[in-house]
This record gives C-alpha cells, sequence and structure tokens, in this order.
C-alpha cells in the first residue's frame, strides 16, 4: 500500500493537495454551525447524480413508454423503489439546503466586497436547482405531472418579449405532448448537469481563493478550525446525519406514481406544484385578475423577474448604501422575505 500510494502520489500530487487543505483554516465563531449547509447541498447534489444515472438506464422518455418504464423501475427492479425515492426526497432536501445556505450567506453578509462573484454564482445554483426540479416533475407522465407541467409553462407567457419564447422552448408546440417530454428530460439529464458542475466547480474554485466569509462584528475565535482534517470530519458528520434523514424519508415515505395521463381528459382538481414553487402559486392565486387593466400574471412574472435582478444586484446596492446603514434594512428585507414565503407556503397546503 505503500509503495501504490507513493505511486500515485508521484503521478497526482495529492500530498501537494493535503498540505494546502491542511493550511486552510475555516473561521470558528457562534455562527460557524451555518457554513455546514453548503456541503450538505453538494452532498444532496451528488445524491442526485448517482440516483439519476441509475434510474436513467431503465427510463424510456417518450409517451409511449415513460409512465410504463418508471412502474418497471419501481415494481420490477431490486430496489428500483427505494432508488427513485432517493432521487425525489434528495433533490427536495437539495433545493432545502441551497435555500438555507443562501439566506444564511445573505444574512451574514458574505457576499461583501471580494465575493460578488461568489453571490453570483450561488444565485443562479438556486435557480438551476429549481430547473431541475421543473423540468424532472413531468417525466414520469403521470395525470398530476402532466396538467402541473401544462399549468407551469403556461405562466411564463406574459413575461414582456421573451415569455411566448420561453413557453415555446419549454413546450416545442402549443401544448404539453411528445416533444415537450424530450425537451424537458434533455435539460434535465444533459443540458442542467453540466451547467450546475460548471457552475459549482466556479462557485467552490471562488471560495478557495477568497476563504470563508466571517461575518459583521463577529470577531473569530484564534486559531480557525483547520480544515484537514478537523472541518473534514465536521462535514462528514453532517453528511451522515443527511444521509440518514434521506434514508428515513425515502424508507417511510416512498414515492408513488400516479396513472398514465390520458391529455384528452380533464384536468384534476386541486393540482398543486412542488413546495418551492407554491409561494409564486399562492401569490397568483391571491392577486386579482387585473391590476389597473393589467393580467395579474403579467404583473406576478415582471415582479418575479424584478426581485430576481434585484438579488443579484444585491452585494452591489449594499456596497453603494455603506454596509452600516443598510446592514438593518437589508436584514428586515430578509425576514420580510422568508415570513412571505412561510405564510404562502402555509396557506397553499391549507387551501
Amino acid at each position: 500500500m505503500n509503495r501504490f500510494s507513493l505511486w500515485l502520489d508521484e503521478r497526482l500530487h495529492l500530498s501537494t493537495l493535503i498540505q494546502f487543505l491542511s493550511r486552510k483554516s475555516v473561521p470558528r465563531h457562534k455562527h460557524s454551525f451555518w457554513y455546514i449547509f453548503g456541503g450538505l447541498a453538494l452532498f444532496f447534489f451528488l445524491v442526485q447524480l448517482i440516483t439519476g444515472v441509475l434510474l436513467l438506464l431503465y427510463y424510456s422518455p417518450t409517451p409511449e413508454t415513460a409512465n410504463e418504464s418508471v412502474r418497471f423501475i419501481e415494481s420490477q427492479v431490486p430496489y428500483g423503489w427505494f432508488v427513485r425515492s432517493l432521487h425525489a426526497w434528495s433533490a427536495n432536501l437539495m433545493v432545502a439546503t441551497v435555500l438555507v445556505h443562501l439566506f444564511s450567506t445573505y444574512f451574514m453578509r458574505a457576499y461583501r466586497r471580494p465575493r460578488e462573484l461568489m453571490w453570483v454564482s450561488g444565485l443562479t445554483l438556486l435557480l438551476v436547482v429549481l430547473g431541475f426540479g421543473f423540468t424532472g416533475y413531468l417525466l414520469p407522465w403521470d395525470t398530476t405531472a402532466y396538467f402541473a407541467t401544462q399549468i407551469g409553462t403556461e405562466i411564463p407567457r406574459t413575461i414582456p418579449v421573451i415569455g411566448e419564447l420561453v413557453v415555446q422552448i419549454l413546450r416545442g408546440g402549443d401544448y404539453i405532448a411528445g416533444e415537450s417530454l424530450k425537451r424537458l428530460f434533455a435539460l434535465h439529464v444533459a443540458i442542467l448537469p453540466l451547467v450546475s458542475l460548471g457552475l459549482i466547480g466556479l462557485h467552490l474554485t471562488l471560495n478557495q481563493v477568497h476563504g470563508t466569509s466571517i461575518p459583521i462584528g463577529v470577531t473569530p475565535a484564534r486559531p480557525g478550525i483547520p480544515f484537514f482534517p478537523n472541518y473534514v470530519y465536521r462535514d462528514m458528520i453532517a453528511w451522515t446525519l443527511g444521509l440518514m434523514l434521506l434514508l428515513y424519508l425515502s424508507i417511510l415515505f416512498p414515492v408513488k406514481l400516479g396513472d398514465k395521463v390520458d391529455p384528452l381528459a380533464s384536468a384534476p382538481l386541486g393540482i398543486k406544484p412542488e413546495w418551492y414553487f407554491l409561494t409564486l402559486y399562492e401569490t397568483l392565486r391571491l392577486v386579482p385578475g387585473m391590476i389597473l387593466g393589467i393580467s395579474s400574471e403579467a404583473v406576478v412574472n415582471v415582479g418575479v423577474v424584478a426581485v430576481i435582478l434585484t438579488a443579484f444586484l444585491i452585494p452591489f446596492l449594499d456596497q453603494a448604501a455603506g454596509l452600516g446603514r443598510s446592514n438593518r434594512l437589508f436584514t428586515v428585507l430578509g425576514l420580510i422575505a422568508i415570513a412571505y414565503m412561510i405564510v404562502a407556503v402555509s396557506l397553499a397546503y391549507l387551501t
């Protein structure tokens, strides 16, 4: 083993990497706990990749075979139901941990100069993760997925200038059909994974270049936590707990496949999107049909685009406003955003 490790090190220079990681440290302070959610998001993403590849071995992306292939995975493939449940639950946990990581970054002002690009890449990753959820929802080709995607792809139509183009790109026609399934499948298994891998690489590289941010007004303990092996062990503990939660949810609450869709049938009542889209869903439901003579969908879509663009500009707006004066305002705005999301999701589930 010693000779093999020397042979491997001579070719990969692993000792140099280990020495670099040993010199790197993570700040130690009362908010250090929130750092683990970035690693947890990466863990659930890796679970998504592994389980997605396994499901891809049996999945067939055509309207005639999609539902049957998923049913075959669940009933005939050994542990197929378990792999599918792992894939579905890890998707939900990935979205949750990315959101927690993003908001913790926001409240600790970890986007401050020179980390603006880390914030931009992280926010882009959140949008890509939501894209994973949206594009993967139709793939089982069951009744709920079909009509929910039909409604979901209709929403962007009212976005000025690009709305109609977005709908045509997603659907490939006027309605959800075989072309839509192929396009969303290609986005889900090829385009978005490649984009996400590039963004994750950029995000991790920027983290190595700039180091871990320390919240304003916090004095870290000296010395910090050595990244290797101390913080790696801490991340492994978090990953183990994340795996235990994932196994618990997948075994006790396995994902169920609905009946194959009949596109000519009427949409069933009470169709709702996944929880991470419920804020938008409930907003559209609560807003009056017309606002000053403009469709409510158009108003909400413009508002969503404005919020996203503003979110990308947060590091620069904060810097322009002055850190000391803007901290309290930005904290209040973040708390309002979280409160609104919680209320909207709760209302969507209760009504």
